[in-house]
């Protein structure tokens, strides 16, 4: 089973994970942040709030653009806390924004419901938990991965290179999820017995779940990327 790595509230734990055996040979090494950005999630309350809903720039945002927007929204519980609701079968979601640049949505959890693993196509995100405890899961094709408890409090973001998976680390948790450029398609795997990953390509609005398991890649004599 892979270990549950906690964030506190004024520190994070060392990673175990070495970044630079994950990147080609000659390309930078990929920091901590890219690869576990949950281990740099920071405390809402310490976040610029310089970008909100009321000064949108009108263009594509960065990523820490965008957990400086989803910590604001999550600070003002008044715009969402009426659209709350919990069920262990259907994960409930509600969009609270969307434009040409920008979407915005509200997830509700309980420790059954989980995305699955997957990815954001091309846009960057943020997550702020305003309530409870959302744990982000790392993959590591052929380790046990890595886990993260981010507690109430707490806000991360990633690039569009970043895949995870997310699992509510306790009933009545309450996530905040901001997408730059808007989310339109996403890529959802699955990871065979043999270790084969497969990327299934679906809607954003469809409810992330973990895929039902693939068949094993069979042998060719002419295999093609």
């Amino acid at each position: 089973m892979p270990s549950v790595v906690p964030i506190p509230a004024t520190s994070w734990k060392e990673s175990p994970v070495s970044t630079s055996a994950i990147t080609a040979s000659g390309v930078p090494s990929a920091s901590r942040a890219d690869i576990l950005p949950a281990r740099d999630a920071v405390a809402i309350a310490d976040v610029d709030t310089g970008v909100s809903l009321d000064n949108l720039p009108g263009r594509d945002l960065s990523k820490q653009e965008l957990r400086s927007l989803a910590a604001d929204i999550a600070s003002k519980p008044e715009s969402w806390d009426q659209q709350l609701a919990f069920d262990d079968n259907d994960r409930h979601f509600v969009s609270l924004h969307r434009d040409a640049h920008v979407d915005i949505w509200l997830l509700c959890w309980t420790p059954s419901n989980d995305t699955g693993w997957h990815d954001h196509d091309i846009s960057s995100g943020a997550v702020a938990v305003p309530r409870g405890v959302l744990i982000e899961h790392n993959l590591a094709v052929g380790a046990t991965g890595v886990e993260t408890a981010v507690a109430a409090g707490r806000v991360f973001c990633f690039g569009p290179e970043h895949i995870h998976r997310l699992t509510g680390g306790e009933h009545g948790t309450v996530s905040i999820h901001a997408y730059s450029p808007p989310l339109w398609r996403m890529g959802q795997y699955a990871v065979t017995k043999a270790g084969v990953l497969k990327r299934v390509s679906v809607s954003y609005a469809d409810e992330l779940r973990p895929l039902d398991e693939v068949p094993e890649v069979e042998s060719s004599r002419h295999p093609r990327a």
